[in-house]
């Protein structure tokens, strides 16, 4: 089932480099591309904001719009989305940015509208926290993190 999302292109390059779509009836997302006028490079072990050119309107509390690296683009040249993932609340209406970063040694440069990420989106569940002394249940896993569940 799709729905339907109010988007705004901020950057009449988008126009250019077309509108987000999904690729086949079984992709999760779509593709962000570098709206930009000229080549951006980013130096080894640097961060860099690029512009998407779309703004969105999703309007609904109960969705998030997720910004996920591309995983040819850091199989192939070592960058990904900078803080792991990108979240779009549904009450941001400003341009979607994507912080790339570049985790290889040479420099990586991102020509004007080549695909930088996926853009998918997600179902959001908001909780209240509830403080008590202890949990109301055991697991056998307790408190045990960080390849705990590995170890034999």
């Amino acid at each position: 089932m799709k729905r339907l999302i109010e988007t705004r292109v901020v950057n009449p390059l988008l126009e250019k480099y077309g509108l987000p779509a999904y690729k086949t009836t079984g992709s999760a997302g779509v593709d962000l591309v570098a709206c930009i006028e000229e080549a951006i490079v980013i130096a080894g072990g640097e961060n860099k904001l690029i512009g998407s050119g779309l703004a969105v309107n999703i309007q609904d509390p109960g969705l998030v719009a997720v910004v996920a690296s591309r995983s040819g683009l850091c199989l192939n040249s070592q960058v990904r989305v900078g803080q792991g993932m990108g979240v779009i609340d549904s009450d941001y209406h400003g341009e979607i940015g994507v912080i790339l970063h570049n985790d290889g040694v040479n420099d990586y440069i991102v020509q004007p509208g080549e695909r930088i990420a996926q853009l998918l989106f997600m179902p959001v569940v908001q909780v209240d926290f509830k403080i008590v002394e202890r949990f109301s249940t055991v697991t056998d896993r307790g408190a045990g993190g960080f390849g705990h569940t590995g170890r034999h």
